[in-house]
């Protein structure tokens, strides 16, 4: 099995960063969605989203880990699953913070008779805080990861497209010279005959 590299490491950390700030809005929104009987729609989209999120990139680390080769693991797969996570979480994350900017953002302005009620303001406050994190990390990763890929493809890599993103090594498919063609790999120039054979 090939080993995984140190561009694959650090993928695989800003998935583990995602997964964690993902737990975070699950506990978040449960406990939101608890106090309010899961009536508000505000309060269950971040519930369904994180949840669903929590199984894909859990799958994605899990397939990373696992799997060799398969197009699941490959670049463009990768990318695209993070990118449409990060457009799904903006604008489920609009339309939460929308609706929750009646809530003060100071919670110890609420009376303290009513201790449930400021609970419930920093659980909301926290999970304002966790979602638009977790926005962040899902449109920084597959921006930066791409960056990466952009950057070893026009330095003659191509092959970085075609193989697993976390196990990616520029020595493997690529002649060492920037040129990756399989044409030019077998040929040879001899300058005394003055033609490739």
């Amino acid at each position: 099995m090939a080993e995984i590299s140190s561009s694959g490491k650090k993928f695989l950390v800003a998935l583990g960063v995602i997964t964690v700030l993902d737990v975070a809005a699950v506990a978040f929104s449960a406990r939101i969605n608890i106090i309010q009987e899961f009536f508000f729609m505000a309060d269950l989209f971040p519930l369904g989203l994180s949840i669903a999120t929590l199984i894909l990139i859990l799958l994605m680390l899990i397939l990373n880990l696992t799997v060799v080769d398969s197009f699941l693991v490959r670049a463009p797969f990768q990318i695209g699953n993070l990118f449409v996570l990060s457009l799904l979480w903006l604008a489920f994350n609009a339309f939460s913070t929308a609706r929750w900017a009646h809530i003060p953002t100071n919670c110890s302005s609420i009376p303290v008779e009513y201790p449930d009620a400021r609970a419930w303001c920093r659980d909301v406050q926290g999970l304002k805080a966790v979602i638009w994190l977790e926005w962040v990390m899902l449109l920084a990763t597959p921006l930066l990861t791409l960056r990466h890929i952009i950057t070893q493809h026009t330095q003659g890599y191509a092959h970085i497209w075609t193989m697993p993103l976390v196990r990616y090594d520029s020595r493997h498919g690529s002649r060492g010279d920037g040129r990756d063609s399989e044409f030019l790999q077998f040929e040879k120039y001899e300058p005394s005959m003055g033609m490739a054979y």
